[in-house]
Order: C-alpha cells, then sequence, then structure tokens
C-alpha cells in the first residue's frame, strides 16, 4: 500500500512539472516565411494571405471593422474597405503592437464619398493586437472589433511586418 501512495503523489508532482514547464514556456518566434509579392484580404472568410507567384506563403486569421459587410464608404461606419490598394507605410509605436497603413482612400473612394457629402476616412491598417495581449496569436477571432482596419495576432504581424515591402499591392475581397 505505501508504494501506491507513493506513486500516486510521484505522479501529481510530475504532472505539477509538465503543467509549469508549458505554462512557463517562451511565446513563439515569428517564422521568417520569406518575402510575399501580394496581400489578399478574404473578408468572407476572416483569412489574410500572403502570397508570392501566386502561391500562398502563409494564411492568417483575421478581425475586421465591426460592420464588415460591404465596402467602406465613409469615416466612421465601422466597414473594411473593398479592393485593390498598396501597402504605403508601417507604424512601429502604435497601441496595437506594429502596423502596416493601407492605401485607402484611392480617388475612387473619394469621389464616392464626397458625392455622398461624406469624409472617405483614412487610417486603414493591418495591425496586431493591443499590447495588453503580449506575444499571442489567437487561432481565430471570435468577433469583428476594429474601427474597418484588418486585425491580426501579435507574432502574426511580426511575421506579415517582415514579409512585406513598402508598395506590395493588396487586395482586399467581400
Amino acid at each position: 500500500m505505501p508504494f501506491r501512495g507513493h506513486s500516486r503523489r510521484v505522479a501529481i508532482l510530475f504532472l505539477v512539472l509538465i503543467f509549469a514547464a508549458v505554462a512557463t514556456a517562451p511565446p513563439a518566434a515569428a517564422q521568417t516565411i520569406g518575402k510575399a509579392d501580394r496581400i489578399l484580404v478574404l473578408k468572407a472568410k476572416r483569412r489574410l494571405l500572403l502570397l508570392r507567384g501566386g502561391v500562398v506563403l502563409k494564411s492568417y486569421p483575421i478581425a475586421l471593422g465591426s460592420h464588415p459587410r460591404g465596402p467602406k464608404r465613409r469615416e466612421g461606419d465601422g466597414r473594411t474597405p473593398e479592393g485593390l490598394y498598396v501597402i504605403d507605410g508601417r507604424l512601429a509605436r502604435t497601441p496595437y503592437h506594429l502596423a502596416l497603413h493601407i492605401s485607402y482612400p484611392d480617388a475612387r473612394d473619394i469621389r464616392r464619398a464626397r458625392t455622398a457629402g461624406r469624409d472617405p476616412g483614412d487610417a486603414i491598417l493591418i495591425h496586431g493586437m493591443p499590447a495588453p495581449f503580449g506575444r499571442t496569436d489567437p487561432v481565430r477571432f471570435y468577433r469583428d472589433w476594429t474601427n474597418g482596419c484588418i486585425a491580426v495576432g501579435n507574432i502574426a504581424i511580426e511575421e506579415i511586418w517582415n514579409a512585406v515591402d513598402d508598395g506590395t499591392p493588396i487586395e482586399i475581397r467581400p
């Protein structure tokens, strides 16, 4: 009998040590995936794809604006734009870890908004999550929460940041 009690204590101690090792494991590092020549965002599927030569290098789950259906029409509508744009800038200091600026609005977006007597908005980004989330990547976002931006995990934005250059085309589809 004493052997069984001892074995049980050893087994419990072993499980506690394994859990402690897993719980304190360092966060995953951003992967080096090479350079992408295009970004494709599929709003309905909530995916961002990095492509090179038409081949998917990596796919990421995304969150969109709070009203994701349809293209952005005006500032404050909570929609993510649809169309062809480019990455035209980078923000290393942002509340959302890192951010890549998308060239929205283009001339067509400005014309459409002004015809309706509206401001088209700007500051549409691909960005990570708020800093308190640390270096984490969700498997999936359970709700859309941005003001029209495309949100990814914090490790994901590091990979995307390194994989795309300014001038990289981005297509945002419904």
